[in-house]
């Protein structure tokens, strides 16, 4: 069995790929989702990653700004998660409210396969990069959200279903499902 570490190390592995592959000229483009680019997609990630670890000792955090550096950025968050997960204590730690009760390591597990999976795609789609998902990853996404559909159709989160053709693959069947028309 995959643990969240593993789990983590890959898809965050996968995005590190994208943004070190980024072409210089692809950042401004727009993503799938509305009114981002390649940038804000990246930046709303990395940004999710120091919510997520301020949320271990409560202190503040902030989304990267223009003019941060994004790999650097990234190099820090996700490295900074994966040190937390394989620290026992700081993996267990319960994360307040805004996190939903959890473990961080629960919420990374929840991070990870949602969101950061799904930018991946956008990202990759945006910057015309290879948009191939892990699929171990993408099934358990799928098993994760199918049961929250209706709780994650919310303004500014997943748009309406996209149907899916009887034949699409796994991936493109959680993407449809997250309202993305690969």
């Amino acid at each position: 069995m995959t643990t969240v570490l593993d789990l983590y190390a890959r898809i965050s592995d996968d995005f590190t790929a994208l943004l070190v592959g980024c072409p210089p000229d692809r950042w401004e483009e727009p993503s799938p989702c509305p009114g981002w680019t390649a940038w804000d997609v990246a930046a709303h990630v990395i940004g999710n990653h120091r919510r997520a670890l301020a949320g271990l000792d409560g202190s503040d955090y902030e989304s990267p700004s223009r003019g941060e550096d994004l790999l650097a950025a990234w190099h820090s968050a996700s490295g900074e998660v994966k040190a937390a997960l394989l620290d026992p204590s700081r993996a267990a730690t319960m994360l307040g409210d805004d996190f939903g009760n959890m473990p961080f390591a629960a919420f990374v597990n929840r991070m990870a396969c949602a969101d950061t999976l799904i930018h991946t795609w956008d990202f990759a789609r945006a910057t015309r990069q290879n948009e191939r998902l892990d699929a171990e990853a993408v099934q358990l996404a799928t098993e994760m959200l199918a049961p929250e559909d209706s709780d994650i159709r919310l303004p500014n989160a997943y748009g309406p279903k996209v149907a899916a053709a009887n034949s699409a693959d796994d991936q493109t069947r959680l993407l449809n499902f997250l309202g993305r028309n690969p």
